[in-house]
């Protein structure tokens, strides 16, 4: 059973290996598929088995710990591990869909192995059992995902894929020094063994290296003030790498902070320095996406006000403040995720991502409507959405703890939550609402224009064709064939040149699709259904769910059985 540990790593990074060779395109798209599939299934097994047996562990090359590597799958581990595999499976469904995954040139060659490297790179920071190794995972993720941010990169997506880059080397580099630092004061790596040896340092030198683990991780989860690189480089990529990125990378650093926070630096009531953190991060991240005219900005900015929420529950420092913080992680990868995807297709429709021109674009579908509404909802709280189950996790836990500070962080989410659903209602509207003239205001208009000489509805029929046109533009624009390139399309370009078999597709709507661009709309269609439905089952599942994040938060709150587990009878 232990061997299944190594699968959702080992099976991604021979997958990227194979994925390099000149094989057919249906060949690469079967590989990845099958490989995330089987990395998915896996994931379920190993959570059935942590939750049942507790902490299973795999010694790589049968070394024991702490002198060798582990990997270890308990609770929390692997049940964001499934949730991860079932989102990036659901991405990578969309991206062939959209077409782009079928880029000629460059791109073709490095899309489906640059994708797989990213979820072995997830996959090794879940399971990781020492410091370093969780090093080399975000080294991993940093890698893929530089080459996956700027796919067919013109100016501005390469100059957002460096600032991603250079921040991301950055936090890279001082990871590497924590890392030292906590090496030259133990002598160990291994995280089980840190959780005995930590203990015994001296209060200074623990409370430096744990304010560095604060800052290492909060660069890599977006907290501000150190968020800046998030809402710059996000919104330039094509939708589908946008979605798996906001879904995973931010929540892989969060999860690194609940590891390494609770595991080596136990905190004795409200953690401060972190309750500080959170509220900030709720606040900037919310307020920030008020001022955004661009939906994929918008979303970018809320993304890093929900972070702030996941901080609210490790500020709390107590079991149901970690499980609320765990529930509201694993509703935030899948809500996330399908945000993303039907802000692809709104932009896909509209022909640009720029919430005032979406006004003057002809209306996409009711359910297109619906697939965006759905998830929107559930990230601002409302009931009976999992978004509101999670919030009154940790509304309740911050009830429970009491004090200035818990109630604070309280004030701060019940406001977020309010201005996330403002914000988010206003994209909806932009994208989605038009007011259709009532039949007795055209009247006297066409009575006028005949009497005036002009054709009926004249006057109007110059405002829609201006509308019409101004639409054009903007997708002209945005294709590279108008003048100055002015909005950028996360995605829908891509999206367009599958429907038309050509760059550009200003006109895709006035010609029609061809049927293998109807297959594309459908298959993403059908997976961001797929992923709102998801997200609709995460909140149908909460009885379950709950108690599950409950037992996680235990788990990290009572090292115990982690660290027998890894390190035997040297942890009794």
């Amino acid at each position: 059973m232990t061997a299944l540990l190594s699968l959702p790593v080992l099976l991604p990074l021979l997958a990227a290996a194979a994925s390099l060779f000149p094989v057919p395109r249906t060949a690469k798209r079967l590989l990845s598929t099958g490989t995330l599939a089987v990395v998915l299934a896996d994931a379920v097994v190993l959570l059935v088995r942590a939750d049942a047996e507790g902490p299973l562990v795999l010694k790589v090359g049968g070394w024991p710990a702490p002198l060798g590597v582990v990997l270890v799958a308990d609770r929390l581990s692997a049940l964001l591990l499934t949730v991860s595999a079932l989102v990036a499976l659901a991405v990578l469904l969309y991206a062939i869909g959209q077409g782009t995954a079928e880029r000629r040139g460059p791109a073709a060659a490095v899309l489906h192995p640059a994708y797989l490297l990213l979820v072995a790179g997830v996959a090794l920071a879940y399971l990781t059992g020492d410091l370093f190794n969780l090093f080399v995972a975000f080294e991993t993720m940093l890698a893929s995902s530089y080459v996956l941010i700027t796919l067919d990169a013109g100016e501005e997506r390469a100059r957002s894929g460096m600032t991603y880059t250079i921040t991301g080397l950055a936090s890279s580099l001082l990871l590497l020094t924590v890392v030292a630092l906590v090496y030259a004061s133990t002598g160990t790596v291994n995280l089980a063994d840190l959780a005995r040896r930590t203990a015994d340092l001296p209060d200074g030198t623990r409370t430096v290296l744990g304010l560095l683990v604060l800052v290492v991780f909060g660069i890599k989860a977006a907290l501000v003030p150190l968020h800046f690189w998030l809402p710059d480089s996000y919104p330039t990529a094509p939708a589908p790498i946008t979605a798996v990125f906001a879904a995973l990378l931010t929540k892989v650093a969060v999860y690194a902070l609940l590891r390494v926070r609770t595991l080596l630096f136990p905190q004795d009531g409200v953690d401060t320095a972190v309750a500080v953190a959170a509220v900030t991060t709720m606040l900037v991240g919310v307020v920030g996406a008020l001022a955004q005219d661009d939906v994929n900005r918008l979303l970018s900015f809320l993304l890093v006000g929900h972070i702030g929420f996941m901080m609210f529950g490790l500020a709390l420092s107590d079991p149901p403040g970690l499980a609320g913080t765990v529930l509201y992680m694993v509703h935030h990868i899948v809500v996330q995720a399908a945000l993303f995807l039907a802000a692809g297709l709104v932009v896909r429709e509209a022909g640009t991502p720029a919430l005032h021109r979406m006004r003057g674009a002809r209306a996409p579908s009711a359910a297109l409507s619906l697939l965006f509404a759905v998830p929107a909802l559930s990230l601002a709280g409302t009931p009976p959405f999992s978004g509101f189950v999670a919030k009154v996790a940790l509304l309740g836990a911050g009830a429970d703890t009491g004090g200035a500070t818990a109630y604070a962080l309280a004030a701060t989410a019940l406001l977020a939550s309010l201005l996330t659903l403002y914000a988010l209602a206003k994209a909806w509207a932009a994208a989605f609402w038009r007011e259709q003239p009532a039949e007795d205001d055209e009247a006297p208009g066409t009575a006028d224009a005949a009497a005036a000489g002009e054709p009926a509805g004249g006057p109007r029929r110059e405002e829609e064709t201006a509308g019409r046109g101004g639409a054009r533009m903007a997708r002209d624009e945005e294709s590279g064939h108008g003048r100055g390139g002015e909005v950028r399309d996360a995605g829908g370009a891509e999206a367009r040149e599958e429907d038309t078999g050509r760059g550009g597709g200003a006109a895709v709507q006035d010609e029609g699709p061809a049927s293998g661009g109807r297959r594309g709309v459908l298959l993403m269609t059908g997976t961001a259904a797929a992923m709102t439905a998801s997200a609709v089952a995460v909140a149908a599942c909460a009885g379950l769910l709950a108690p599950l994040a409950q037992r996680a938060a235990d788990d990290l709150l009572r090292p115990g059985p982690y660290t027998a587990a890894v390190l035997g009878g040297e942890a009794r």
